[in-house]
């Protein structure tokens, strides 16, 4: 669409397309818009192949704490339970959360806690778990040793959980959120993918050349051939049968290249190139070492509450849990704002974003009872792909929220999912945990870098991170008060790494003086103020579906309950003046001012 078309367009709302001046990478379905079904349904399933390699790799990183690694049954179980449950928090967070187009799915903020508690000396796995000839899945000992360590797990983040449903429904977000800055969020979110380099250099080091061709083919499909088109055959009434490109290597990259991989080991393993020694280097790229298990699931399943047993809890995991839920949640907060842009919906309000964390909140409390041993957030990955497809369609998502529900129910998809060779996992978590470290320290782009404050608050935040807890898993001793409770809290919480670097990050981020500016606050601000102009214009694609909200809007007390939309003539009146205040903006947009690149990523 070329410029002077664009300016004709300007100020028609987005009933199918979001067009403001300059804006040329405007989203072709905003929020409330429903694409054609076939496209509906296509997107929906590439928004789960995005999702597909981070919610696959938490419960495999999670087995070998569970002493699960020699059990792939139980793995497989465990994947088909987190993409059920994935699914249905999605479908609770676009009917009823935040409304808008977000992926919810596992997070590796509860991954490194989990981990941590699971070192504890109790719960170490014993010995004759290592050794696959000594494990016999099927044996009561067996079952007993992982499933105490799950139910235990699951019983911490259903008591963790609790937070994040005060915290959002009650509306403490909003709090929450003027304390918590870059220099908080920068080095928590990093050293989710820092802390776990010894469990990605076990996988990769299992054969390091499968390894390295993993990571080397996602970084060709992801990076250098994103942009190049795969012509493919397609219908339409018009043109008939022809040939349609599809940027299928910027679609998929991760799923290509496990894919290739895979293969490649499958055709080593047939060929007996691979050792079948299980004492030999290179053994686990074999496709035949998780033995029949594709043969042993069965085709449907249906993960219920409570499947592993009765949960139990853990002080000392709750804490660590509750650690990672704070990380969580600042991390969703700043999703709902980018998702909001990417779709064409105005800033999301403070209703809906309690809604949101407060959902978010539920599905960690579903997971924890459905047992997937982890808890449920926002996916980046996701609002991402808003950006490239340029469809922000809820319904979309809400058909990939049911696609997923369906995938979970398929027990021979999560069998297969368990079958991934141990190199091509370690090569995909090589990129994936590189990725997350990264994103947590763009995160200091709104802060002034060229502070000596801020450089010295990120990086002895960073550095305290590593040093701390890797000095006290080697001194487990160290730690002695007297109490037991108490010194399995302080063990877990000292050998968090995230936990260590975002306390101290935001300890001294908010006690060492420094102007809102030089800590990235102003930038923050203005996000949260809402400062887009590519928008609907109404916060009525935030209310509550069904009817409820016309329902609500004539009762006086909705005001007083943080979750609930409600309008009067004040808001009437502050929607005039945010129309005339983006009417200046575009007056200032002629004069140099800097403004967002609104519905860009």
């Amino acid at each position: 669409m070329d410029g002077d078309h664009q300016r004709g367009e300007e100020g028609k709302t987005c009933g199918s397309s979001c067009v403001t001046e300059e804006d040329r990478n405007k989203p072709t379905y905003c929020v409330t818009d429903v694409p054609p079904w076939y496209l509906c349904i296509f997107l929906a399933l590439q928004h789960y192949l995005t999702a597909f390699g981070s919610i696959t790799a938490i419960p495999l990183i999670l087995s070998e704490g569970l002493c699960l690694q020699h059990d792939s049954l139980t793995q497989s179980q465990l994947i088909n339970t987190i993409f059920f449950t994935s699914g249905l928090v999605t479908v609770l967070q676009v009917t009823f959360g935040v409304r808008l187009p977000i992926l919810q799915g596992g997070t590796f903020s509860l991954v490194t806690p989990a981990m941590a508690m699971l070192s504890l000396p109790e719960w170490k796995c014993p010995a004759w778990t290592q050794n696959a000839t000594l494990v016999n899945t099927s044996s009561p000992v067996f079952i007993e040793v992982w499933q105490t360590r799950l139910t235990t797990l699951q019983g911490s983040i259903m008591v963790a959980s609790l937070l994040q449903i005060l915290v959002g429904f009650s509306g403490l977000i909003g709090l929450l959120m003027r304390f918590i800055g870059p220099l908080t969020i920068a080095p928590t979110v990093s050293l989710i993918g820092l802390s776990l380099f010894d469990s990605v250099g076990q996988k990769a080091g299992s054969h390091w050349g499968i390894s390295a061709m993993t990571t080397v083919l996602i970084i060709l499909f992801s990076q250098y051939l994103r942009r190049v088109p795969v012509p493919v055959p397609a219908y339409s009434k018009a043109k008939k049968l022809h040939t349609s490109k599809l940027y299928i290597f910027q679609i998929m990259p991760i799923l290509l290249g496990i894919g290739v991989s895979w293969l490649v080991c499958y055709l080593l393993t047939i060929f007996d190139v691979l050792p079948s020694d299980p004492t030999q280097y290179g053994h686990l790229a074999r496709t035949d070492v998780k033995g029949n298990v594709v043969n042993e699931a069965s085709w449907f399943t249906l993960p219920y509450p409570g499947q592993w047993g009765m949960p139990a809890v853990s002080l000392a995991g709750v804490f660590g849990m509750m650690a990672g839920i704070i990380c969580s949640m600042s991390e969703s907060v700043g999703d709902y704002y980018a998702c909001a842009r990417l779709s064409g919906a105005p800033p999301p309000p403070s209703h809906a974003i309690n809604r949101g964390i407060g959902v978010e909140g539920l599905g960690s409390l579903l997971a924890g009872v459905f047992g997937t041993g982890n808890g449920t957030t926002s996916f980046s990955e996701n609002v991402a792909a808003l950006g490239i497809t340029k469809v922000g369609s809820r319904m979309v998502i809400l058909l990939s929220g049911l696609f997923m529900i369906l995938i979970g129910m398929l027990g021979k998809v999560g069998a297969i999912f368990a079958t991934i060779p141990t190199p091509v996992m370690g090569g995909m978590l090589l990129i994936t945990f590189g990725v997350i470290a990264a994103a947590g320290v763009s995160n200091l782009q709104s802060t002034d870098m060229n502070s000596s404050r801020n450089i010295f608050i990120f990086g002895f935040s960073i550095m305290s991170a590593l040093v701390i807890p890797n000095w006290i898993m080697k001194n487990p001793g160290f730690l002695d008060t007297g109490v037991k409770e108490v010194d399995q809290v302080l063990q877990i919480l000292l050998t968090t790494n995230m936990f260590v670097g975002g306390f101290l990050g935001f300890f001294l981020d908010n006690t060492i003086p420094g102007t809102k500016r030089e800590r990235g606050l102003l930038a923050q601000d203005k996000v949260h103020l809402g400062d887009s102009s590519c928008t609907l214009g109404t916060e009525e694609v935030y209310d509550l579906p069904f009817g409820i909200a016309s329902c609500l809007s004539s009762q006086s007390w909705v005001r007083y309950i943080p979750f609930c939309p409600w309008k009067d003539s004040r808001s009437e009146k502050q929607s005039e003046e945010n129309n005339m205040r983006q009417g200046r903006g575009k007056e200032h947009l002629q004069h140099g001012t800097v403004v967002f690149d609104e519905c860009a990523l």
